[in-house]
């Protein structure tokens, strides 16, 4: 099979497009605008970027899967409360994980690891994927669009620390004449940088449906 035809090929197959589809067609901040606040809180540090985007992308991978694997037995009514039973035992392992092993990251994330739960890319794929397909279809769902939003929450922190820091990491990367952009540390500032990267984000997808 010629190569090209191979790519195509792999591009096609149904698990690809369910994964992808969180990295980019249905990427949960710049297409459906979800999981805003967490995003302007917490990423000022590339750790606590870092360690909320394995932290989503772990707990609505598995919430998804347990969600499609009960989906044929929990009862319409109570399908809300079934979701967020799933999902706060995850974010608790998440909670203590961060607690007992990276206790400084923990305590500079604050309530904004147990607020995972509130989250409404989780409660989102939930509902509009896991309730009405397979498991492993759900879980690959579930990666990507964790994935995408951490790719998010990285890009983010990549400009705020050293901005408004001068520091990559903890690691100082600007000279001693540089001027902190205070903004940048503090919501408004990433709120503006948000703006302009969903900006850039729509037109290239724009570009790319024509």
């Amino acid at each position: 099979m010629p190569k090209k035809q191979l790519k195509r090929s792999f591009k096609q197959t149904k698990w690809f497009k369910v994964f992808s589809a969180g990295l980019w067609q249905d990427h949960p901040t710049f297409c459906m605008a979800l999981g805003i606040c967490s995003m302007l809180a917490i990423t000022n540090r590339v750790d606590n970027a870092i360690a909320m985007g394995l932290g989503v992308t772990f707990c609505i991978a598995f919430s998804s899967l347990f969600v499609s694997i009960f989906r044929n037995i929990i009862p319409s009514r109570v399908r809300m409360l079934a979701y967020m039973v799933i999902i706060s035992t995850f974010v608790i392992c998440i909670d203590r994980f961060l607690k007992a092993y990276f206790p400084p990251i923990s305590e500079s994330m604050g309530p904004y690891v147990g607020l995972i739960i509130t989250n409404c890319i989780l409660m989102g794929r939930a509902e509009a994927f896991a309730m009405k397909n397979r498991p492993w279809m759900s879980f690959l769902d579930g990666v990507g669009c964790g994935l995408g939003y951490s790719f998010m929450l990285l890009l983010m922190a990549l400009v705020r620390e050293p901005l408004g820091f001068g520091t990559l990491l903890g690691f100082k990367v600007t000279p001693d004449s540089w001027v902190k952009w205070s903004v940048m540390t503090i919501a408004p500032g990433a709120f503006f940088l948000l703006g302009i990267y969903l900006w850039i984000f729509r037109t290239l997808a724009k570009k790319t449906e024509v």
